[in-house]
Order: structure tokens, then C-alpha cells, then sequence
């Protein structure tokens, strides 16, 4: 349940960031969503972080690294692609993202297996039929290509923390990739303060910059991080793999956006594959 929790959650900040996209300028979103997240689980994590903060600035490199891939860039990658592409394919594409992941453990000497590869393979063509509107054409716009980046970027960092320092507290961790996130993209968002002028705060934009900055950035990663504890990390990726199915239920309530029997078709393709390879993998 919390990781079906977690899951839901971070569907619905698809369709939050598809829904400003014409309000909120990328970069400005995304600075806001990890200043109010550092607010929100300050409360929790800030007390850890000190007692900590030798061990932090000894790791500095890596906790940099890591920030810089899993916040820095990936968020301003989605809220890009969320200028161009539907909620349901920005959800769809991320889904495939194990598919990367698992190149990387091939590169780093892990055997896939034989059932592993074909289910990841099955994914990967779910994902180009669904970005190619129903062939394998490489025509993709450019919201699809901005949500690949999205996803190498996310991929990059999931590989990155097999490597995080074990004595690094969760929560320790958690804050401060918050708050050296915001730092990060702090002359980004000055300069599109001052070319594309600061975004007119309004009750909904308000409502999306809160949710994505405290559900889907502090309450989902709590959420998510119980449940791989209780559970494992392997049942728990099998949940996030419904991923897809919510974004488009919460696109089409939300956002009006309809899916076609392709889409539903690339759905079976990309849940199969990655389904499949999760299996194998346990």
C-alpha cells in the first residue's frame, strides 16, 4: 500500500506539471518544488543532517553528483517535456526507464538473463511505438525526446545510489539533495526570472507548486522508502510499474486527455516488458 501510495502520488505530478506548463516557466517550477520540499521535511531531516554534516561535506562529491542527476536535472528535463507531450506519454516513456537502468548494470558486470533481456526488449518497443504514433519511424517530437533525457537522467541516478555511503542517514540524505538542488538551479532561475519574467501566483499554480513540492518530493519519498524496507525493493518495482495505467486514468480526469487503442496497446507492451524482467530479476 505505500508503495501503491508512493506510486500515485508521483503520477499525479505528471499531470500537475503538464497542467502549468502554460503558467510556470520549467526552470521556476522546479526551483519552487525543491524550495518547498526542503521546507516541508526540514522538520523531519534537518536535525539528522546537522549531527551529520562532517559526513555530508566528506561526500560532498558524490551527494553533488547524485543531486545534480536526480533533482537538478531530471525535474527541469520533465517540466521541459511537459511544455510539449501529454501527461500519459511523459508517464508511459518513464515507465521504460528500467530498460536504461539494466544498461547500466550491464556495464557494470551484471548478467541480465536470457528472459530478462526479451522483457526489457518488449518495453523498449512499446516505447518507440508509442513516441513514433504507432510505428518505428525515430519521428519523435520534442516533449518525448526532452522525457528520454528525463529518463537517462533518472536511470543515471538510481545507479548512482548502489553507491551511497551506507553510514549517510536517509533523511540526511534526502535534505540536502533538496536544498543543493535548489542552489543548483538558483542562476537558472534567475535568468528566467529576468528574460521570461516571473510567473503571476495564482490558487491553481499555487495548489500544483504545493503538491509536487511536498507530496510528490516529501511525502512519496517517505512513502516509498518504508515500503522498500517492509517489502524490498523488488516488490515494491513491480508496483511502480502501474505508473503508466495512473497517469493516464489521472490525465483523462484531470487534463481531458483521452488514450487511444495504441496507446492502450504500448501500455500492454511496456507493462508486459518490464513486468516480465522484474520477475525475472526476483
Amino acid at each position: 500500500m505505500l508503495a501503491l501510495v508512493a506510486t500515485v502520488v508521483w503520477s499525479g505530478s505528471f499531470v500537475a506539471t503538464r497542467g502549468m506548463a502554460d503558467t510556470v516557466p520549467p526552470v521556476q517550477a522546479v526551483f519552487w518544488r525543491w524550495v518547498i520540499a526542503a521546507v516541508a521535511v526540514s522538520p523531519f531531516a534537518a536535525r539528522q543532517a546537522w549531527r551529520q554534516r562532517a559526513l555530508i561535506r566528506r561526500h560532498i562529491g558524490y551527494v553533488a553528483l547524485a543531486t545534480l542527476f536526480g533533482v537538478t536535472l531530471y525535474n527541469t528535463l520533465v517540466h521541459q517535456a511537459g511544455l510539449t507531450t501529454s501527461a500519459a506519454n511523459m508517464g508511459m516513456i518513464m515507465a521504460a526507464s528500467p530498460v536504461i537502468m539494466a544498461g547500466y548494470a550491464r556495464l557494470g558486470g551484471e548478467r541480465l538473463g536470457a528472459r530478462r533481456t526479451f522483457g526489457l526488449l518488449l518495453a523498449a518497443l512499446g516505447v518507440l511505438l508509442l513516441v513514433g504514433d504507432g510505428s518505428i519511424g525515430f519521428d519523435f517530437g520534442a516533449g518525448d525526446l526532452w522525457m528520454f533525457a528525463a529518463a537517462l537522467s533518472f536511470a543515471t541516478y538510481s545507479a548512482l545510489l548502489k553507491r551511497k555511503p551506507a553510514e549517510i542517514g536517509g533523511l540526511a540524505f534526502l535534505i540536502t539533495t533538496f536544498v543543493l538542488g535548489a542552489l543548483m538551479l538558483a542562476p537558472a532561475y534567475a535568468v528566467s526570472v529576468t528574460v521570461q519574467g516571473a510567473f503571476t501566483p495564482t490558487p491553481a499554480t499555487l495548489g500544483q507548486l504545493l503538491y509536487i513540492g511536498v507530496f510528490s518530493s516529501a511525502v512519496a519519498f517517505f512513502a516509498w522508502n518504508k515500503a522498500i524496507t517492509l517489502i524490498g525493493a523488488a516488490r515494491a518495482g513491480v508496483v511502480y510499474y502501474l505508473q503508466p495505467v495512473c497517469v493516464a486514468g489521472l490525465g483523462l480526469l484531470l487534463l481531458g486527455e483521452e488514450t487511444g487503442p495504441a496507446q492502450l496497446l504500448c501500455m500492454a507492451l511496456i507493462l508486459g516488458g518490464v513486468g516480465l524482467s522484474s520477475v525475472a530479476r526476483r
